[in-house]
């Protein structure tokens, strides 16, 4: 018992390295949007479609968080990464919209795979400290949609929009590498296995609070979120800026949620979630609508101080779920998961449709404006 309290580095780093290498693969779109217009006459509506299709297996989060009390679940932590690699590394040869549609699909049911059971894995080896544990495991995913940005301009630049099939070995590789980390971590250790599946109904009515309150967050912010980290690229070429600096500028974006991410779920195991989460509520629409009003003047400033608040709930709200009591820990989980990628999905396909009507410009103020709701939520959750 001792052992568990303890706070695993090392296990904490492997685990965060294999969620940095599979994030860094769904990171390839935003920057290559335009191209992918091009290529295949396409409008954003569509593009936020592509995101959606890569979402919708995660409707079976709850399903996978079961499995994963009772299977080896750690092993489709280990393939994802390769599977993922291979189906964004085609997106650029892609010859038509189906076959995108089809390698988005198959590489959100490979990330859902990989999402569910990886945060169970880091509560097991966090101890008393979960959300500096939800803290390093979510860094690893802003530092792959920091570094993703780069990597595909890079390739796009180098052996354009067809080459992009030739950063596919790294996610082979990191496969193979995680096998031999990973396979010795067993999330269903001290989890009593049942058939009575009524338990899990038990628990999803019991926290069902919880759920609508981070749903309500999710919600009233993902329209912000999905804008700048989906067509902050396409926002800023639209303002005459070139691929190089729409990639640098979402980089910088997502560089600066590394940080948030981090110090946002550290800081929430001392100062409490609901400070923390108010915190951000407040201050996300505030710099959303400074960064639409001042873009052409301050825009990496701004976007370093916004990229800080944009994604650091995540870590404070992972951190809420495990910090519930309860032996369906997994399940609970997929629920939340569930929740958060079906609202995102919605949240996308709103903006894109959106966009195409009244532009981008208008829609990031709509956002901003709608990012204020959060606070309300923010107020209906319990200590």
């Amino acid at each position: 018992m001792k052992e568990k309290k303890q706070f695993q580095y090392f296990n904490i780093l492997a685990i965060s390295i294999s969620h940095f290498i599979h994030d860094v693969y769904p990171a390839f779109v935003a920057p290559i949007v335009d191209e992918l217009k091009q290529k295949l006459s396409i409008n954003n509506a569509q593009i936020g479609f592509l995101s959606v299709m890569m979402r919708i297996p995660f409707l079976l989060n709850p399903i996978i968080g079961v499995m994963a009390e009772r299977f080896k679940m750690r092993f489709f932590i280990i393939f994802a990464p390769a599977l993922t690699a291979i189906c964004m590394s085609l997106i650029g040869v892609a010859p038509s919209y189906t076959i995108l549609i089809i390698l988005f699909f198959v590489a959100g049911i490979s990330s859902s795979l990989f999402h569910v059971p990886t945060p169970v894995m880091i509560k097991k080896v966090s101890g008393s400290k979960v959300g500096k544990g939800m803290s390093f495991y979510m860094v690893g995913g802003e530092l792959a949609r920091t570094i993703g940005p780069l990597i595909i301009v890079a390739a796009v630049t180098q052996w354009g929009l067809e080459g992009t099939y030739k950063v596919m070995p790294l996610g082979l590789i990191a496969s193979a590498i995680l096998f031999f980390r990973l396979k010795k971590i067993d999330i269903r250790k001290d989890i009593e296995v049942r058939k009575d599946f009524s338990h899990y109904m038990s628990s999803f009515k019991q926290f069902l609070p919880v759920f609508m309150v981070l749903a309500g967050i999710t919600l009233t912010r993902g329209f912000m979120k999905s804008a700048l980290t989906l067509y902050l690229p396409t926002f800023l070429r639209e303002q005459g800026n070139d691929i190089w600096t729409a990639g640098v500028a979402l980089s910088t974006l997502q560089l600066s949620g590394v940080a948030g991410t981090f110090f946002s779920g550290t800081l929430s195991d001392k100062i409490g979630r609901k400070k923390m989460l108010m915190i951000i509520a407040i201050a996300s629409p505030i710099l959303m609508w400074l960064f639409v009003s001042y873009h052409e003047i301050l825009a990496f400033p701004i976007l370093i101080i916004i990229g800080f608040f944009l994604v650091a709930p995540q870590s404070v709200m992972l951190a809420v779920i495990h910090d519930l009591d309860t032996d369906n820990l997994p399940f609970v989980n997929g629920v939340y998961m569930t929740i958060n990628f079906l609202i995102s999905s919605l949240c996308l396909l709103a903006v894109g449709w959106v966009s195409d009507h009244i532009g981008l410009l208008q829609t990031f103020k709509i956002t901003a404006v709608l990012a204020l709701g959060a606070i309300f939520f923010v107020l209906r959750l319990k200590k």
